[in-house]
């Protein structure tokens, strides 16, 4: 066997969970998200160093919460009691060639681990528009990136380390567990600490992109599949003004060292003739190469630049998925809202991705397209604007995001996941005390 070692806004109507105050987009004595939004509820913040260190925190504390990268919106990873990050253990990236799988530490970020594989020939299926989340905590919110044939993120999750409420080491995987595997990858941070993962992978692969600019959305009308299914990846822009979609960026996937066929026009869009950022105001110069330009799988398939650390922007996100099938009808939902929305965006992105069976992935037994929203940070208006949208959206049992902004109510999202009782049966197994819920899971997931 052949392996390799790499060595709170604002109101309690809010939530994707029970947000803090906003306190301001400048913290320097408080843990804030990576955007500034959310204020964590404690300061204690511990950091793991080895797997004894995570047991001893787990044994010690009554209450805690496993704190990633901090690109979630809401208080999904909070805690008012304890913090922990894995981000500075033993990254421990381990190829097994023959199995075609990768093991990695919790704390390795998508950027790190995609340059490993691609040194080695190997790649992952795909990637979300940053490179810069960590693995697990992608997988545990069902994370994405596009395509009509690629499942989210955890998709690739073969095997899970996870350590329990008791401090109990457990290992899980697609193979030995297909039981209660379906429900452990999208977790919520709600059953254990995950302290390493195996994911699949396959050979390296070349992928090129190009933008075209100007799509009528009544394009949409009859060509929505043919569209979306036009590339490997295909993300569609636009700030809901003029029945327009101001980009469509689509990532085409090479067979070997042969150019996939592309075009000057789509659907009566034209290909753009520089780089462009998906907000076109914005300079390109971090975002990765485009007009047709082949490179590695890994500089394409993000929209940005792995060596481009996102900044603490000001910003909010909101993600809904919706059946793919009804995607365009969803669309046409929300373009009923355009004059109310457009003031407060700052971009609007539709994705398709492909059906799960992870009980609480929004892309369960479902394929799904998805809008997501790219707010100004005016959080007094976007919390209004959130049940406008989700009103719009309730025809379709659109699912929001996990780790992003929604208003949802608790029975609402319980309606939209038949195996939430299920999850409810793990989560007591696992962690029959509670020590890994907060005020987040409390109200949307266990309904205390």
């Amino acid at each position: 066997m052949d392996k390799r070692t790499f060595l709170k806004l604002s109101s309690t109507a809010i939530t994707g969970a029970i947000l803090s105050p906003m306190r301001g987009w400048s913290q320097e004595t408080q843990i804030t998200n990576w955007a500034g939004n959310y204020v964590y509820s404690t300061s204690h913040l511990a950091y793991a160093e080895s797997h004894d260190e995570v047991v001893s925190l787990v044994k010690k504390y009554d209450r805690l919460k496993v704190l990633g990268t901090r690109h979630c919106f809401n208080g999904i990873a909070d805690s008012r009691d304890q913090l922990i990050s894995l981000t500075r253990m033993n990254p421990v990236m381990e190829i097994d060639s023959a199995a075609r799988r990768v093991t990695v530490g919790a704390g390795v970020r998508y950027g790190q681990l995609a340059e490993y594989l691609n040194s080695y020939g190997f790649a992952l299926h795909n990637l979300a528009s940053l490179p810069h989340i960590s693995v697990a905590g992608a997988c545990a919110t069902a994370t994405h990136g596009s395509g009509n044939k690629n499942g989210n993120l955890a998709t690739a999750v073969a095997e899970m380390e996870m350590i329990t409420a008791s401090g109990e080491l457990i290992v899980l995987s697609r193979e030995k567990n297909p039981d209660e595997f379906p429900g452990v990858v999208v977790h919520l941070g709600g059953l254990g600490v995950i302290t390493r993962l195996k994911l699949d992978i396959q050979p390296t692969y070349k992928v090129s992109q190009t933008v075209y600019e100007n799509l009528r959305m009544d394009e949409l009308a009859h060509h929505f599949d043919e569209i979306m299914a036009a590339g490997y990846s295909v993300s569609l822009f636009t700030d809901w003004r003029n029945r327009n979609f101001s980009e469509v960026w689509v990532k085409q996937r090479w067979s070997g060292d042969i150019a996939p066929k592309s075009a000057s026009s789509f659907f009566g869009a034209t290909a753009a003739t520089r780089n462009l950022h998906p907000i076109v105001e914005l300079s390109a110069e971090n975002c990765t190469p485009q007009l047709g330009v082949p490179g590695p799988w890994h500089e394409r398939l993000p929209h940005f630049k792995m060596g481009f650390t996102p900044s603490s922007g000001k910003e909010l996100q909101s993600e809904y998925f919706v059946p793919r099938d009804q995607a365009y009808q969803s669309i046409l939902a929300v373009e009923r809202l355009h004059e109310k929305v457009s003031p407060y965006l700052m971009i609007t992105e539709i994705r398709t991705i492909d059906a799960d069976n992870y009980w609480l992935s929004p892309c369960y037994k479902q394929p799904s397209a998805t809008i997501h929203f790219t707010w100004k940070p005016e959080w007094e208006a976007v919390s209004k604007l959130l049940p406008m949208i989700e009103e719009q959206l309730a025809p379709f049992q659109a699912r929001p995001h996990w780790g992003k902004l929604f208003t949802m109510s608790p029975g609402k999202l319980k309606s939209l996941y038949d195996k939430m009782p299920d999850f409810h049966r793990l989560a007591a197994r696992f962690d029959p005390g509670g020590k890994f819920r907060n005020s987040y899971l409390d109200r949307n997931i266990f309904g205390t």
